[in-house]
């Protein structure tokens, strides 16, 4: 999920989206709609709270976004949107006939789906710290996904529901006990 400090793409999202509807407005005009969407006055106001944010040495990381290899995209889509309810945040393509490259998100949890072939390899295996795991592998449960039913999983200091997508990729999801 996209916070404050993500304005200015969601500004540029917010231009692209109303050019395609024949609605023009200015980056500036976004960028105050923006900052009012935030709960602020002014766009100067939330990008001095932006800026507030950064540590004293300006370095800060953000979330990391895994690269996953996907060699169909029915069976992507069937697996990541039908049976872990992830959301597509946008795709791109090269062109017709083109590799397919795509965002998709759930719960702050954000992937890249890609068909190309150097992006990542087949097989991959990551590890998503999360909250409310047992209602997560209960909705997946109820999915009645026929290729998969996963269990929830105590490894002692947490909770794990472990899945594997179409392409062997693993996915580990995982809440530490308290």
């Amino acid at each position: 999920m996209r916070d404050f400090r993500d304005a200015k793409a969601m500004a540029k999202a917010m231009r692209e989206t109303l050019a395609a509807r024949n609605i023009e407005i200015s980056h500036s005009e976004a960028l105050e709609i923006v900052a009012r969407q935030f709960g602020v006055e002014t766009w100067n106001i939330l990008s001095a709270k932006i800026e507030a944010k950064l540590p004293e040495n300006g370095v800060a990381f953000e979330q990391a976004v895994p690269i996953v290899r996907i060699f169909d995209v029915a069976k992507a889509h069937e697996f990541y949107l039908g049976f872990l309810g992830f959301s597509v945040d946008w795709e791109h393509r090269y062109g017709d006939n083109f590799p397919l490259y795509t965002q998709v998100s759930r719960g702050g949890l954000r992937l890249h789906l890609s068909e190309h072939a150097g992006d990542a390899t087949p097989g991959g295996n990551m590890v998503v710290y999360m909250k409310g795991i047992r209602a997560f592998q209960k909705d997946l449960i109820g999915k009645n996904y026929r290729y998969m039913k996963p269990g929830l999983e105590d490894e002692g200091s947490r909770l794990e529901v472990e899945v594997t997508d179409p392409f062997q990729n693993r996915i580990r999801f995982m809440e530490l006990k308290d």
